[in-house]
């Protein structure tokens, strides 16, 4: 991934068409329409909706999960204990006159939430089932209106370790309960997830990964019949370091009968999982994806003709002047936010963050990792990107810090505004050791954030908006609990709930 990625606007595209962590995908065709959904762990709001009309360009339209509370107590902003946990993988489908999204956290168990526009209100999320211990599900309507849902079970058999069964139960006619007793294991293995159901043509298709000696691979069973039996085959090569394992998405037509397999890249890295398009070839019955091998087992395709055209070119929304009267689509809190402790109407146009302490820990390290009121959105792996932020300090109080970061669960850096004794001192955290500089005199600072498509990034600040100056060492963006680096707003105090900074704007240019 050199950093040419999406829309080459002379007839091709590159993949990654999405240079960025939108993990975990499921995608359809309703119409002339694309909607995709990519898994958000503990951020809020949760479980991301993406839409598009050509498959290369995308924008975030809506979130499923606007309260994490209704899964789990602990997603909210006084506990910050579920890295790598939360909403994980999930599926969407359209029928029945809605669309419709399950998914599955691997603590609390399976959840759903249904909706007439994929771009909001969805209805508030409901518990399918309590467990624990299972994922990766689809929802699935037959020809004669019958629901089914289908899920992995990563149990741990005391004799044989990890065994992964697929199960595949009917659902209640509302699509809101499981009939227990319907549940039969479909497949067996020692690591297979991200299922899909489909129906073509009058067989059943259940697509799923699966790990194989060369790494995680799509899978895919045909039957005539939903219990089976079923014939199986691979679909995909993956080579683990230049491809990085494409192998979970969702199949897609486009009106004029091609066919499309839109996924994440399995294997993390600083960007997270990013996302690709492959083709995909039609052999006796099967989808072949990617550029079939001498096998007829397809490959990674990294560049190709656009499906189709658009017209209007959208992008995923970076920037902000919080003018709206809320926030723009690519932000996610980490955690549920506190109520109360930050607002849009207080001060038009400016985003205000009130201080309060970060939660307590016996853990040693990354303090934003338990510090509220941290607003994120994803770093884009491209040749150049440049987020730059200005906030109005005059409020800040003693033990506050303010300011720009990056972070994961592996590392993190904190550029900003710290006060002590009444003096605001410019400071850069790298990872716990700290840089202090010049003395902040001024109501406003502008602070910035640049890196490369290597994810190396360096910071800069002015006092007015015109001027530049670099500051402290670079700092390298990781990967961390299946998420790829984060860029933010922090603003907490380490002492007492006390102080505030108006957000007046951020600005995030990323190109190609």
């Amino acid at each position: 991934m050199n950093g040419s990625w999406g829309d080459q606007e002379d007839g091709t595209y590159v993949n990654p068409v999405i240079p960025a962590d939108y993990s975990d995908l499921d995608a359809i065709r309703v119409g002339e329409d694309y909607y995709a959904i990519s898994s958000t762990m503990q951020f809020s709001p949760g479980m991301v909706v993406l839409h598009s009309k050509d498959l290369i360009n995308w924008e975030i339209i809506s979130h499923v999960v606007n309260d994490l509370t209704r899964i789990s107590p602990k997603l909210n902003w006084d506990r910050m204990d579920c890295y790598g946990r939360g909403i994980w993988a999930g599926s969407i489908r359209y029928y029945k006159n809605k669309f419709w999204v399950y998914f599955g956290t691997p603590d609390e168990g399976f959840f759903m939430s249904s909706a007439t526009d994929p771009a909001g209100p969805w209805e508030l999320v409901h518990q399918l089932w309590r467990v624990n211990g299972w994922d990766d599900c689809c929802s699935f309507c037959d020809d004669d209106g019958q629901l089914y849902f289908i899920a992995t079970n990563f149990a741990v058999d005391p004799k044989n370790g990890k065994k992964y069964n697929i199960h595949l139960f009917k659902m209640a006619q509302d699509g809101r309960s499981l009939i227990m007793e319907s549940d039969s294991i479909i497949h067996q293995s020692n690591g297979s997830e991200a299922n899909k159901l489909y129906k073509f043509n009058g067989l059943y298709y259940h697509c799923f990964s699966e790990v194989k000696p060369e790494g995680r691979v799509i899978m895919m069973e045909r039957s005539k019949h939903l219990y089976g039996p079923w014939e199986i085959r691979q679909l995909n090569h993956v080579d683990q370091k230049l491809d990085r394992e494409p192998n979970q998405g969702g199949l897609l037509q486009t009106p004029a009968g091609k066919w499309y397999f839109l996924t994440h890249h399995g294997s993390g890295d600083w960007d997270g999982r990013p996302v690709s398009l492959l083709p995909v070839h039609w052999t006796d019955g099967w989808p072949v994806i990617g550029e079939p091998d001498a096998d007829t087992i397809g490959r990674m395709v990294w560049t190709g003709k656009n499906p189709l055209s658009s017209g209007k070119k959208v992008s995923i929304q970076s920037s902000d002047g919080f003018n709206a009267g809320k926030l723009n689509a690519q932000w996610e809190w980490n955690y549920q936010p506190r109520a109360g402790k930050w607002s849009l109407t207080e001060r038009k146009g400016f985003l205000r963050l009130y201080a309060f302490t970060p939660v307590h820990s016996n853990k040693q390290g990354n303090i934003i990792l338990r510090a509220g009121n941290t607003l994120t959105q994803r770093s884009m792996r491209t040749v150049l990107n440049v987020a730059t932020v200005k906030i109005d300090i005059s409020r800040m109080a003693d033990n506050q810090f303010s300011g720009l970061t990056h972070f994961s669960t592996s590392s993190h850096s904190l550029f900003g505004v710290k006060q002590e004794n009444g003096v605001r001192t410019l400071v850069y955290d790298n990872n716990g050791k700290d840089t202090s500089g010049i003395r902040i005199i001024g109501r406003a600072v502008w602070l910035r954030s640049t890196w490369n498509v290597n994810g190396v990034s360096h910071y800069a600040f002015s006092t007015d908006g015109k001027f530049y100056q670099s500051f402290g060492s670079a700092y390298k963006l990781t990967w961390g609990s299946y998420r790829g680096d984060r860029i933010g707003i922090f603003n907490f105090n380490t002492k007492e709930d006390n102080g505030s900074v108006d957000v007046d704007w951020f600005r995030y240019d990323y190109r190609k």
